[in-house]
């Protein structure tokens, strides 16, 4: 359940950030292609963006984090190019500042929307005469 719900909010930042950005368009039934593109950006970021991270760790660190914003760029325009060339989603981002811009959107919108979803308290049981 948990999973459906952040795929929810990661297609509803997409929806925000392809209405904001121009370089960011949607061709064809956008909520499929929004849910396209959130299982694509979510398989991306479980896979590539670990590995991006640890080859980039030196920069991440000497810009004090910044340069996770470049990464989540890349990885958007990644998976627009992915969603677009194999799958023909028509999630398109124009050049790498569309992808910035989208990312950063993304990245305030799901943080944003995030803080709405609780989290279920997990009660731990306790033994009898313990």
């Amino acid at each position: 359940m948990r999973l459906l719900i952040r795929w929810i909010i990661v297609a509803l930042s997409l929806f925000v950030a392809a209405w904001l950005v121009p370089g960011i368009r949607v061709e064809g039934n956008a909520w499929l292609v929004f849910t396209a593109m959130a299982v694509i950006l979510g398989l991306i970021n479980a896979v590539i963006k670990p590995i991006l991270t640890l080859l980039t760790c030196s920069l991440v660190i000497l810009t004090l984090g910044l340069f996770v914003l470049v990464i989540n760029a890349l990885t958007l325009w990644l998976a627009s190019s992915i969603a677009v060339n194999w799958f023909h989603v028509g999630f398109y981002v124009q050049d790498f500042w569309s992808a910035f811009l989208g990312a950063l959107i993304v990245s305030i919108v799901t943080v944003i929307l995030s803080a709405f979803i609780k989290e279920p308290v997990r009660h731990r049981r306790v033994a009898e005469g313990s």
